[in-house]
C-alpha cells in the first residue's frame, strides 16, 4: 500500500481548504433592531411601574427611620447640601487608624446616607431618566446580539444573547451596593430578580422582532 500517495492527497487537501476562502459571517447591524430595542425599552419600562407602583414587592425596602420627627428636627438646622455622605468620615489615612476615629465608630451612629432636594419628588424627571437608562441598556443588549447573530437567526439565540446582555445591565452592579456600603442583601436581591424579569421580557422582544 503506497502510504507517501496517500499522505500527499491528504496535504493537498489541507492546502486547498486553507487557502480557499472562508465566508464571512454576516453580523446585524444596529439600524436593522431599532424596533426590538425601542419596544423592549418600552416593556421594560411598563413591568417596573407595575412592579414599584402595583405592587407591594419593594414595599419594605427603606424602612421608617425612628423618631422619624426628632431626627429630621435635629438635621434641619444643619442645612445640609443634597449628597452623599459617610458618617464619620476620615480626612486622611492617618486618622482612620487613631484612638479619637475609633472611639467615633464605636459611639456611632456610624452611617452612609444620601441627601435629597427638599420638595416633592421629580416624578416626571426621574421616569425620563429610567427610560432613556432602559434605551441605552437595550442598545448594548442589541449589539452583542447583532455581533453574534446574523438575520434570519432562530428566536431561541437572539433571545439568549440579547436577555443575558440585559440582565447584565438591569442587575449585575446593583451587588456591589451591598458588598461595599451595606445595603440591605434583600433590597439587591429584589432588585436582582427585577432585572431578570425585564432581561426575559427583553430576550422575547429581540427573539420576536429578530430581522428575518
Amino acid at each position: 500500500m503506497d502510504l507517501s500517495w496517500d499522505r500527499g492527497k491528504k496535504g493537498e487537501t489541507l492546502a486547498a481548504s486553507v487557502g480557499r476562502p472562508q465566508k464571512e459571517a454576516v453580523m446585524t447591524g444596529l439600524h436593522a433592531l431599532w424596533l426590538p430595542i425601542l419596544l423592549s425599552a418600552v416593556f421594560v419600562f411598563l413591568a417596573s411601574s407595575v412592579i414599584h407602583m402595583a405592587s407591594p414587592w419593594h414595599k419594605g425596602d427603606y424602612p421608617k427611620i425612628p423618631n422619624e420627627d426628632k431626627v429630621m428636627d435635629a438635621l434641619r438646622p444643619l442645612a445640609i447640601p443634597p449628597g452623599d455622605y459617610m458618617v464619620p468620615r476620615p480626612s486622611s489615612r492617618e486618622e482612620v487608624r487613631s484612638p479619637e476615629f475609633a472611639a467615633k465608630l464605636r459611639q456611632g451612629p456610624v452611617m452612609m446616607l444620601t441627601v435629597l432636594p427638599n420638595g416633592p419628588f421629580s416624578m416626571g424627571r426621574n421616569l425620563g431618566l429610567w427610560f432613556a437608562y432602559c434605551v441605552v441598556v437595550e442598545i448594548f443588549a442589541a449589539y452583542i446580539a447583532g455581533r453574534a447573530l446574523s438575520m434570519g437567526a432562530p428566536y431561541l439565540h437572539a433571545f439568549r444573547f440579547a436577555g443575558a446582555t440585559a440582565f447584565v445591565g438591569y442587575s449585575l452592579a446593583l451587588w456591589q451596593m451591598s458588598i461595599w456600603y451595606r445595603r440591605a442583601w434583600s433590597t439587591t436581591i429584589k432588585a436582582t430578580v427585577d432585572g431578570l424579569i425585564y432581561a426575559l421580557l427583553t430576550g422575547g422582544v429581540f427573539g420576536w422582532l429578530w430581522p428575518r
